[in-house]
């Protein structure tokens, strides 16, 4: 498996490769400040650069993408911001209810979907219901998602089979859990991507990435180039991944 940065060929062991990768979407408003425009422009540009990762991790052969796009917390923002999001949402899923699935693209959701309004709701069930036969790459949307609610999530799932008789609550392990989880039946991710320069995991894959790899970069998501994910594809190829063995 091979990448290009700039004009140096970088070389990665396929059995290196990583299956899943998570982003952290971050920077938006930031990169838009900096050059004295709305928060909205940031977002705008950051949603322009989530269909360009996402092609381009399709085109490399990772297995699954997961993108953090709004988080349980973000509904502390201004209104406006929120409203510019949600209207920012309803025409990416328009545009994706087309090309992902020409280019063989599964797109799933994760999050608690009824806090958003019908139509919003209605693109998210018909983008899913259309891709879901897709065989590339499945990309996992993280809105209003956190992580937190998710364990909670599971936590009723199982009192519920335990309540049924289906499970005795001396026989729970860390599989039952996962069944329960958002990304159920799909690897725990490889690499988690912060962009921006923060060092936050933000309420994002608490329980998926208990032996994932970090990358951090000072690079604004909308500045974030497939260059720079080649990078970090490479670092992750170096490191030693022993899972709590020697």
């Amino acid at each position: 498996m091979a990448f290009f940065k700039k004009d140096k060929k970088i070389d990665v062991n396929p059995l290196t490769k990583p299956r899943h990768i998570a982003i952290i979407m971050d920077g938006n408003g930031r990169w838009a400040k900096k050059r004295g425009l709305p928060r909205s422009a940031g977002h705008r540009a950051g949603a322009g650069n989530f269909r360009v990762i996402t092609r381009y991790c399709n085109q490399i052969g990772v297995e699954c993408l997961t993108l953090y796009a709004f988080s349980t917390e973000n509904w502390k923002r201004p209104r406006e911001e929120i409203d510019a999001l949600m209207s920012l949402f309803k025409d990416y899923l328009k545009e994706a209810l087309s090309d992902f699935r020409e280019e063989n693209i599964k797109v799933r959701f994760m999050g608690d979907t009824t806090a958003f309004s019908r139509e919003l709701r209605e693109l998210i069930a018909e983008t899913e219901e259309l891709s879901k036969d897709c065989t590339g790459l499945v990309l996992n949307v993280a809105m209003n998602y956190g992580s937190r609610a998710e364990i909670v999530h599971a936590v009723k799932g199982l009192y519920k089979e335990v309540e049924q008789g289906k499970l005795h609550i001396d026989d729970i392990k860390e599989s039952d859990i996962e069944r329960f989880l958002f990304t159920a039946g799909y690897p725990d991710p490889d690499i988690i991507i912060r962009p921006s320069g923060e060092f936050r995991i933000s309420n994002f894959l608490l329980w998926q990435c208990a032996y994932s790899e970090f990358v951090y970069d000072d690079i604004l998501w909308p500045d974030y180039k497939k260059s720079d994910l080649d990078k970090a594809i490479y670092e992750f190829s170096k490191r030693s991944r022993r899972f709590g063995g020697v």
